[in-house]
């Protein structure tokens, strides 16, 4: 039983993976139901143990196609068969041959006499001459005709041995048997056969076989009488022994390449160089460090294992410790990498907030491959082989890409796909190689506050944090882009950009004023108009002289309230913004610390955004676009080691034309989002193709609608496939006792006698239409589709979410 660590005694595993490392001394509870009925069982915390972290590191990870988990991950190799139509045919022309060359023997084949005397002079045959010898000079010496009858023998033998050889697949089966074998096997059943063969040849070479020489060597010798019209050739000890030589030479040739001697004999008989380096180390397991030893990181190498050996590591640290090797060793720093590791050991790198591991972990995790376990991958007809049963995992190279997923509530988005996810990315944020913001839906927070460093609790007064809506941007076009975004990105493009322009022109002078954008309250009143906030503002602008801004602040002025204004409905969306709820957020000076999301461009944090509760709907989608924004923004600046993630919950009313156009160009920027949607609906029409198209991954959940699915067929296109049509047609006889046969049959079988018509043959079909994917997807799975960030592709597979 495969319970993954659940429900198995702990430490018996044959390979657990390593769990998170837990207090010394926390007393045990009693055991109380933990999670609903139907709710996968969590995987519990694990001691801290030196053998299972050593276990894990050296566990096995062979490369493997997009989504598959290479922890432990066997390869099945399925052994090649020969088909029972290839064994039949085979046998059948073996005996069809053995029936023919009797006949021939025996004298029996039709027309053989007419065919021999059709090819030779009349007085080569005369009554007898084939069986009874003809005295010349003393000696009795076979007619012509009796050599010729050898020849042909010859002839008609050699055919038989090419037509059985050609039609009876007797080539590719013993090289399928025989290439299954390494070498010296391979060469010596080679040589076997060619003995046996041989056998045939010379049986006189082997005493003691009882059967009769295959017509090869005596026809040759017939036929050299015939030609020279003498038999000296014959007596001939040096002619005779080469044509012996010849011939078993012809023999073996076959032979030679179906052993492969020549390339084994070249390799036995190269000459043996002296060893001039120490002999080879044995492979050390990568529990003792072996990347740092081959770099001459010795020392470092003996601390490290010590620590893994004492139980002082676990995998976060181990993960953490590899990646600032890679680092180090990419940027020349591995004298500083050493200093490091021998002064702090295990706990070098720890991440800044001090945590090597997350307090509770509800996913299968492998750090070093840098994958979430979030299934399994069903056995399918369609499926490529290496997907067959095994597990379906997430990480970095495929959420690159970015990864949308569509499903009905209920459909298990949050629990089993981006609740795991956002897991992994928090764990591999502690390693220093990924950055995560995950955007909950509304009251829902994603995952246990411990999971993460800065948590923004839009709208709640004990929040710690706030949420900066310029992203600490000094550019006022950048952050009118960003605001202009957020506020009606969802309007028309060209409402989108004339916002922004009105946008920058009123931050663009107020910031040349106060030194600082506006609050949003400010900014609202500026966009309405107001003259108490807009006369301050033109009077600071003349007195420090800066007519520049002044013309841009003059300009916006000429626009308010005309037709077409930008301001109206920027105004308007602000307002859902400058709600009671949200007072002291947005940076209006309330109790918690303004953060920026562009931090995560320079440091590994683990970010959660939580937004307002219901009733705030359309304002959480406002949030929602800002966030988007600025993890654009903030990616595509400076150049990261890390990789960055954005995890929306719920993306209702968050993708826009430019965010859509962003997301394909998260891949190059070592970034990606993943997107959840309870339909496509949620996304304008003209939308749906860009989107699926900017995405590398698409996922489709059970329950999706038929609307929903004809998308995804769309985009995952067709393939070619085999199918085969059986038609019955029933039979009409025309004799009379045909007739009375068929019916007795039918009064005895109650069906009319029919034949079968089988027709196959290559069609286009969609790789999973849209009615299989509204009614042909169990509960608790999915069909998930993957792209690498190398541009490797997984085709749509059935994933088991719960396996």
């Amino acid at each position: 039983m495969n319970s993954d660590g659940t429900q198995d005694a702990r430490g018996a595993h044959a390979d657990p993976v390593p769990r998170p490392a837990g207090p010394p001394d926390v007393p045990r509870t009693p055991p109380r139901p933990s999670r609903a009925p139907g709710v996968p069982p969590v995987p519990e915390q694990a001691p801290r143990s030196a053998s299972t972290v050593a276990a894990w590191l050296d566990a096995e990870r062979p490369a493997a196609r997009p989504g598959i988990w290479r922890y432990g991950y066997r390869p099945k190799q399925i052994p090649e068969r020969i088909a029972p139509v290839t064994v039949a045919g085979m046998l059948i022309p073996v005996a069809l041959a053995i029936g023919a060359w009797s006949l021939w023997r025996r004298g029996y084949f039709p027309f053989k006499g007419a065919v021999l005397r059709l090819f030779t002079p009349n007085d080569w045959w005369w009554a007898g001459s084939v069986v009874t010898p003809k005295p010349v000079e003393g000696r009795v010496e076979p007619l012509p005709g009796m050599l010729f009858l050898h020849v042909a023998d010859a002839v008609f033998f050699a055919a038989l041995v090419l037509a059985v050889g050609v039609l009876g697949s007797w080539r590719a089966i013993v090289r399928h048997y025989v290439s299954r074998v390494s070498q010296p096997g391979q060469a010596l059943i080679a040589a076997g056969l060619a003995v046996l063969v041989l056998s045939f040849v010379f049986p006189d070479a082997f005493p003691g076989l009882g059967w009769a020489e295959a017509p090869v060597v005596y026809p040759l010798l017939s036929l050299t009488v015939l030609i020279t019209d003498s038999y000296d050739l014959m007596a001939s000890t040096l002619y005779t022994y080469t044509l012996y030589t010849v011939v078993t030479l012809l023999v073996l040739w076959p032979f030679a390449r179906l052993g492969d001697w020549w390339p084994y004999a070249r390799k036995l008989l190269a000459p043996r160089r002296p060893a001039t380096v120490a002999p080879d180390v044995p492979d050390r397991p990568r529990s003792q460090w072996p990347a740092l030893r081959d770099a001459g990181q010795h020392e470092a190498a003996d601390l490290l294992t010590a620590e893994v050996t004492g139980g002082r590591m676990n995998d976060v640290d181990c993960a953490r410790v590899e990646h600032a090797f890679a680092t180090a060793r990419r940027t020349a720093t591995l004298g500083a990498f050493r200093d490091t590791v021998l002064s702090r050991g295990g706990a070098a790198w720890t991440h800044p907030s001090g945590a090597r591991d997350v307090p509770r972990r509800t996913a299968r995790h492998d750090l070093l491959a840098g994958q979430v376990r979030i299934g399994r991958w069903v056995e399918h007809e369609h499926a490529p082989q290496p997907y067959h049963g095994a597990g379906a995992a997430l990480g970095p190279d495929v959420l690159g890409t970015s990864l949308l997923a569509v499903g009905p509530s209920g459909s298990g988005k949050t629990r089993t796909l981006v609740e795991p996810v956002t897991e992994a990315l928090a764990v591999q944020a502690l390693t220093g190689s990924c950055a995560v913001v995950a955007v909950s839906a509304a009251g829902s927070p994603l995952g246990g506050d411990g999971l993460f460093d800065v948590i923004v609790r839009i709208g709640d007064a004990s929040s710690a944090h706030d949420l900066d809506p310029y992203a600490e941007s000094d550019d006022p076009d950048e952050a009118a882009a960003m605001l202009a975004e957020a506020l009606v990105g969802d309007l028309d493009t060209g409402g989108a950009q004339g916002a922004a322009t009105a946008l920058a022109q009123l931050l663009g002078p107020f910031r040349a004023v106060h030194g600082r954008f506006p609050a949003l309250p400010e900014l609202r009143e500026l966009l309405e108009g107001e003259e108490r906030a807009l006369t301050p503002l033109r009077q600071a602008l003349a007195e420090s002289g800066n007519d520049i801004m002044g013309r841009e602040l003059d300009a916006r002025v000429r626009q308010t309230g005309t037709p077409g204004d930008a301001g109206r409905p920027l105004a308007d969306r602000l307002a859902l913004l400058d709600r009671p709820v949200f007072t002291g957020f947005f940076g209006r000076g309330g109790p918690g610390r303004l953060f920026s999301l562009r931090a995560i461009a320079h440091h590994p944090l683990r970010v959660r955004i939580d937004l307002p509760e219901h009733g705030h709907e359309e304002a959480g989608r406002l949030i929602t676009r800002l966030v988007l924004a600025q993890f654009h923004a903030a990616v595509r600046v400076g150049r990261r080691t890390h990789f960055a993630a954005l995890v929306l919950d719920d993306a209702t009313g968050t993708v826009t034309a430019e965010s859509v156009r962003r997301v394909q160009r998260l891949r190059s920027q070592n970034a990606g989002v993943l997107l959840t949607l309870r339909t496509v609906g949620d996304v304008p029409e003209p939308l749906h193709g860009p989107l699926y198209g900017a995405v590398g991954c698409r996922m489709a959940f059970c329950g999706v609608t038929t609307w929903d699915g004809s998308r995804f067929a769309q985009t995952w296109g067709t393939e070619w496939v085999e199918t085969t049509e059986i038609a019955k047609h029933t039979v009409f006889a025309d004799q009379p006792m045909t007739r009375f046969l068929h019916a007795v049959r039918k009064r005895l079988t109650g069906e009319d006698v029919t034949t079968e018509a089988v027709t196959v043959r290559q069609v286009e079909r969609e790789r999973w239409s849209a009615s299989q994917l509204a009614h042909a997807v169990p509960p608790g799975h999915a069909v998930l589709s993957l792209t690498t960030v190398e541009g490797e592709h997984a085709p749509p597979l059935l994933v088991d979410l719960r396996g």
